[in-house]
């Protein structure tokens, strides 16, 4: 089960549980933070509801609690039924009432990234209680036109005004603390937020926007998080220095000035206070009561948290090594959605000296402590004197006593993004190869977060090349080393991942089978086809389409299939709206053609990642089952055999 998104409201901690044994389903739950030993539960009359956007089609930010000054406990949510805010009571009262209008179309408007404007005195739990919400709007139509983006201002009753459009793209409405000025962001094609975006403010007047107030404070680099000190100063995340680091903006001038009184010993030492904003509602830092400003940071591909008080960064000592969206309590603690490379994420409440507890339901371990693979980070040589990092994790079962005779095959993991990284946690999708026998390494190539906005920027015109020369490098490495088969190396790799994958078995015959998951096939498909946050991404990873077509299909697995010789397992969802199901489709038929031994899994109402828990325990199983059937094992327990076909006769299962 994965939780996301912590927030804090009247004494309680709140976050979403997406349910795959219930179609995927966002479930809002929540918890009293003073009461010791108390469960969690979900809020009332949501039985049904599954609290979600698909504004950029990777949502976030589809909620926000609200505290009535009655004493009430409300939650403002997107319901993915129809994507109409709803005002749910969590104390258990009157049935949700929809807030935000029909649309002309089913789904048509979309509604992401909420906040809560204060009303004039600081408080916005006081008054006639006629909150004002902010959200991120996407408004579709039926004319095959790019849905239009804004910003709005919400009221209880319904009533909706702009507060700002014309820009391709907005995201992060953040109130200054008594209401008078928010802070957003914007950008346009073709830029990424990570690329270029800008810092805005707009006065406010009673929740709503002073006409002519809008005025842009800072007009790149790659801006991202603003918020707001309890005193009225304004902050953002940039990467001006070359690391996304939090400095302290000048309203008036726009100058900005770090946080951290060793900015430049920061740098050195590579620290990231930022993320890649793929979803809303994101925050990596917030301040306490006592002026701490807590944070969390990637460093050497791994999660750290902290806080910064008087200009010096302290570590906390948690012993986890992932961490999500922070909620800092007045009392001087941080909830958030922690992991450890041995400890599965759960909501945990984290106090300054490191002490945590759980506050979401435990759940039963899925793996013995001698069944877990901890990984090893390493740095390795790649194409052009580059280097790029990774995590390998050797095969680990307790009930393995001796050393086995062969060395293991190896599964190549190419994240997804590309502009991500590897995870720095328990994944229990890796464990099950090492559990099995298959050694893997989690590739953190040139282009992924993580490690400077140089690093970032290495796939800039060279996506397709420098991902896929280093996870081959980093096979290579590991054979060379002595500590996988070279005869056994797979590729594996979903989205942006699955383009690596089958680059790598397009343009080389390093790897024995490879497995993609809605992978990327055709660029000048997915250039025409694609939604609009990531329409025109390919400019900046491959260059101008339709002006460099050429290069386009050069880069293209799809006009290479003459070269697949490699047997692949091809996995989709008929829902998904990011890679669509003919890019999928076209890689099965040209296996086919050329009488290459694949299989084929389409799955039925599932988008781009597969969320329903059947699905994601038949995608893992058919993997395994086809890896065995190729590589020349006999995989352990009771699973389906997979069908491996070679002509077209081959059919979804």
């Amino acid at each position: 089960m994965r939780r996301t998104e912590p927030r804090l409201a009247g004494g309680w901690a709140y976050w979403v549980e997406e349910r795959p044994d219930d179609r995927g389903r966002g479930a809002i739950v929540r918890v009293r933070l003073d009461a010791a030993g108390a469960q969690p539960s979900d809020i009332a009359h949501t039985a049904e509801a599954d609290i979600r956007t698909a504004v950029h089609e990777y949502g976030g930010g589809a909620w926000l609690p609200v505290q009535a000054p009655d004493g009430r406990h409300l939650v403002l949510g997107s319901c993915m039924s129809d994507h109409r805010v709803r005002l749910f009571d969590a104390t258990g009262g009157a049935p949700p009432d929809a807030i935000t209008p029909e649309p002309d179309i089913p789904r048509g408007l979309r509604y992401a990234d909420p906040t809560l404007v204060p009303a004039p005195d600081g408080n916005s739990d006081v008054g006639d209680f006629d909150p004002v919400s902010v959200w991120v709007r996407e408004a579709h139509d039926d004319t095959g036109h790019e849905p239009r983006n804004d910003l709005i201002a919400v009221r209880l009753d319904g009533t909706v005004s702009v507060v700002a459009a014309g820009a391709d793209f907005y995201s992060s409405p953040r109130p200054s603390p008594d209401g008078s000025t928010l802070a957003y962001l914007s950008w346009d094609h073709p830029n990424m937020p990570w690329d270029h975006t800008r810092l805005h403010l707009v006065d406010l007047r009673d929740g709503e926007p002073v006409p002519g107030s809008d005025r842009v404070l800072c007009d790149g680099p790659a801006l991202t998080q603003p918020g707001w000190s309890p005193d009225g100063v304004l902050h953002i995340v940039t990467d001006i220095d070359g690391w996304w680091s939090i400095r302290r903006v000048d309203t008036e001038t726009g100058a900005a000035e770090p946080v951290l009184a060793d900015t430049a010993a920061s740098v050195e030492r590579r620290r990231e206070f930022g993320v890649p904003a793929w979803v809303f509602a994101q925050a990596t830092y917030g301040w306490d009561s006592d002026g701490r400003l807590w944070c969390t940071w990637i460093s050497g591909g791994v999660g750290h948290l902290g806080f910064i008080r008087d200009g010096r960064l302290e570590e906390v000592p948690s012993g986890f090594t992932d961490f999500g969206r922070l909620a800092v309590t007045p009392g001087g603690s941080v909830v958030t959605v922690a992991a450890g490379w041995t400890r599965r994420a759960a909501v945990v409440e984290i106090a300054p000296d490191g002490a945590h507890r759980q506050l979401s339901a435990s759940e039963p371990s899925a793996l013995e402590a001698g069944d877990v693979s901890v990984p090893e980070a390493f740095t390795f040589d790649s194409d052009g004197g580059r280097q790029a990092h990774a995590f390998f994790f050797p095969p680990a079962n307790s009930a393995v006593t001796a050393r086995p005779a062969e060395l293991p095959p190896l599964m190549v993991l190419s994240h997804g993004g590309p502009t991500g990284s590897a995870r720095s946690s328990l994944d229990l999708g890796i464990q099950y190869w090492t559990t099995r026998g298959i050694a893997v390494v989690d590739v953190n190539y040139g282009g992924s977060t993580g490690y400077g906005t140089a690093f970032r920027n290495l796939l800039r015109g060279q996506w397709g090349v420098v991902d896929t020369q280093d996870c081959i490098a980093a096979a290579l490495h590991l054979a060379a080393e002595g500590a996988v088969d070279a005869q056994r190396l797979v590729i594996n790799g979903g989205s942006a991942g699955g383009y690596t994958t089958l680059c790598a078995l397009t343009g080389s015959d390093v790897f024995a089978a490879g497995i993609s998951r809605y992978g990327v096939a055709d660029l000048e498909a997915l250039a025409r086809d694609t939604h609009k946050f990531e329409a025109r991404y390919l400019d900046g990873l491959i260059g101008p389409w339709p002006e460099q077509a050429d290069l386009y299909r050069e880069r293209s697995p799809i006009w290479r299939t003459d070269q697949l010789r490699t047997p692949m397992i091809v996995l989709q969802g008929t829902e998904d709206r990011v890679v669509p199901q003919s890019q999928s489709e076209q890689v099965v038929a040209a296996l086919a053609d050329a009488g290459v031994p694949h299989a084929y899994l389409l799955f039925e109402g599932e988008g781009h990642g597969f969320r329903r828990g059947p699905n994601i325990v038949a995608a893992l199983e058919a993997e395994l089952s086809f890896l065995g059937q190729v590589l020349g094992f006999e995989p352990a327990g009771d699973i389906a055999r997979v069908e491996v076909r070679e002509g077209r006769q081959q059919q979804p299962q």
